[in-house]
C-alpha cells in the first residue's frame, strides 16, 4: 500500500509539474505577443486642413495636428510606455525612445505656439489656453505617481482643443499669426534637433572628434578645460535608443511640416519655398520606411552588415539641409 501511495504521489507531482510548465510557456508566449504588439510604431495619419471641407482656417491644421500627435503618443498600441514599471512593458526600451522623440517635437511646437504663433508682437499677450496647455507637456515624462504623466499630457491636449475649437468657431479674440518670422522660429528649433540627432547617429561608428566648440572666434572662452579630442562614440547599448528617438522625431515632424504646408501656404508661395517643404517631408517619410531586420544593426562603416544608424543619419541630414535652405529663403526680403 505504501509503495502504491508513493507511486501515486510521484505521478501527481509529475502531472502538476507539466501543468506548471505549460502555464509558464503560455505566460511567456502571451508576454511575447503583447511586447511585439506594443512595439509597433503608429502609422502616419492624414493631416486635416480645416474642420470641414468648405472653409480653410489659418492655424487650424497646425493646432489639430499637434493635438492628434499628442493623442497618438498616449493612445497607440500599449498606451504610453515610458513610465511603465511592470512587465512586460518595463522590458521595452525602443518605444519609450520613440516616445521621447515625439514628445520633444510636441514640446517645441507647443512653446512656439505660445511665444510666437499666438502673439502679434514680443510684448503682446499670448492666448490663455495655449499659455496653460504648453507647459503641461514639459511635465516629467517618467512619472507614474500622482499626477501621472498621462494625466498632465491629457490636460495639455484639452487646453489646445479649446483653443482649436475657438479658432474654428471664428472667435475674434482667438488668433494665429502665420508669418515668415514665426515659421523661422520653429524651424530654428527643428534644425537644432535634427543636427543633434544626425551627429549622435553618426557617432555609432565614430571614436573621437576634434574639439571645434570654440572654432571661429579667437576671443571665445569656455568654463573648464577643453580637450583637443573628444570621445563621442555612442555606446553599443544606446545605439537602438538613439535610432528610435530619431524615428519618433521624424514621425512627428512629418505631420507638423504637412500642417505647416497648409497654414503657411501664402508665406511659402510668396518666398517660392514650397519645394523646400516638400523635400523635407520626402526625406522624413523615407526615414520611416519599415524595418526588415528584427533589431537595429550597427555594422562598421565599410563592414559586411548594415548600419541602420548611418542610414537614418543620412535621411535626417538631408532633411536638415532642406530646413536650413528653407530658413534662408524665409530670411530674404
Amino acid at each position: 500500500m505504501a509503495m502504491e501511495r508513493s507511486a501515486a504521489n510521484i505521478m501527481a507531482a509529475g502531472k502538476w509539474r507539466k501543468v506548471g510548465l505549460w502555464g509558464l510557456g503560455v505566460f511567456l508566449l502571451l508576454n511575447f505577443v503583447i511586447m511585439f504588439w506594443a512595439s509597433r510604431e503608429p502609422d502616419v495619419f492624414w493631416v486635416k486642413r480645416s474642420a470641414d471641407q468648405e472653409t480653410a482656417i489659418v492655424g487650424y491644421s497646425t493646432v489639430d495636428t499637434l493635438i492628434r500627435v499628442a493623442e497618438t503618443l498616449l493612445e497607440k498600441n500599449g498606451g504610453y510606455l515610458t513610465n511603465d514599471k511592470l512587465p512586460p512593458f518595463v522590458f521595452l526600451d525602443n518605444i519609450p525612445s520613440w516616445e521621447l522623440g515625439v514628445l520633444k517635437q510636441v514640446r517645441d511646437l507647443g512653446r512656439v505656439m505660445r511665444d510666437d504663433y499666438t502673439r502679434s508682437q514680443s510684448q503682446s499677450k499670448a492666448d490663455a489656453d495655449v499659455m496653460e496647455g504648453a507647459p503641461k507637456f514639459f511635465y516629467d515624462n517618467n512619472s507614474w505617481v500622482f499626477p501621472t504623466t498621462e494625466s498632465e499630457y491629457r490636460d495639455g491636449i484639452e487646453y489646445f482643443r479649446k483653443y482649436r475649437d475657438r479658432l474654428a468657431a471664428g472667435d475674434p479674440d482667438t488668433v494665429f499669426y502665420a508669418r515668415a518670422d514665426n515659421l523661422r522660429e520653429w524651424l530654428s528649433q527643428v534644425e537644432k534637433h535634427l543636427g543633434d540627432l544626425t551627429r549622435r547617429l553618426g557617432n555609432s561608428v565614430a571614436d573621437t572628434r576634434i574639439n571645434e566648440d570654440l572654432a571661429g572666434d579667437s576671443a571665445a572662452a569656455a568654463a573648464g578645460s577643453q580637450a583637443d579630442n573628444v570621445d563621442v562614440r555612442t555606446s553599443w547599448w544606446l545605439t537602438d535608443n538613439v535610432f528610435f528617438e530619431a524615428r519618433g522625431t521624424a514621425w512627428a515632424l512629418t505631420h507638423f511640416f504637412r500642417a505647416a504646408e497648409f497654414d503657411f501656404a501664402h508665406v511659402l508661395e510668396d518666398k517660392n519655398a514650397e519645394a523646400s517643404v516638400r523635400q523635407i517631408i520626402r526625406e522624413l517619410e523615407a526615414s520611416l520606411a519599415p524595418m526588415r531586420s528584427p533589431m537595429v544593426l550597427n555594422g562598421g562603416g565599410y563592414g559586411l552588415t548594415a548600419n541602420h544608424s548611418l542610414v537614418m543619419a543620412n535621411y535626417l541630414a538631408r532633411a536638415n539641409a532642406a530646413v536650413i535652405n528653407l530658413r534662408e529663403l524665409l530670411d530674404q526680403g
